[in-house]
């Protein structure tokens, strides 16, 4: 994934919607990419399920990881279906991302 970033070209006021899964192990190096789209100026549109917003495990309280995404992103985490439902018909993100994503090999 870093190639990729490191290459994109015109990533700039994309709109990005960045979805995070229950796959908590990944959430650090996550929050890292994200931190690098928003370091090419990229508008993080964060969301998380319900279970990833709300758990705690034995790879970080969900507070701490809530508290990361937001500073990052600069805006609140979409958590909840209804909060979630206007992103498609409202046209509010160019690019959904959803995390993790795993390259088999």
């Amino acid at each position: 994934m870093n190639t990729v970033i490191n290459n994109f070209q015109g990533i700039q006021g994309t709109k990005i919607a960045f979805a995070l899964t229950g796959s908590f192990c990944t959430f650090s190096v996550t929050i890292e990419q994200m931190q690098r789209l928003a370091g090419l100026n990229a508008q993080i549109i964060p969301i998380m399920s319900d279970n990833a917003y709300s758990t705690d495990t034995r790879f970080g309280q969900a507070e701490m990881f809530r508290g990361q995404i937001e500073r990052v992103c600069g805006r609140e985490i979409i958590h909840t279906i209804k909060e979630a439902e206007p992103i498609g018909p409202k046209k509010m993100a160019d690019i959904l991302v959803v995390a993790p994503w795993w390259e088999r090999k």
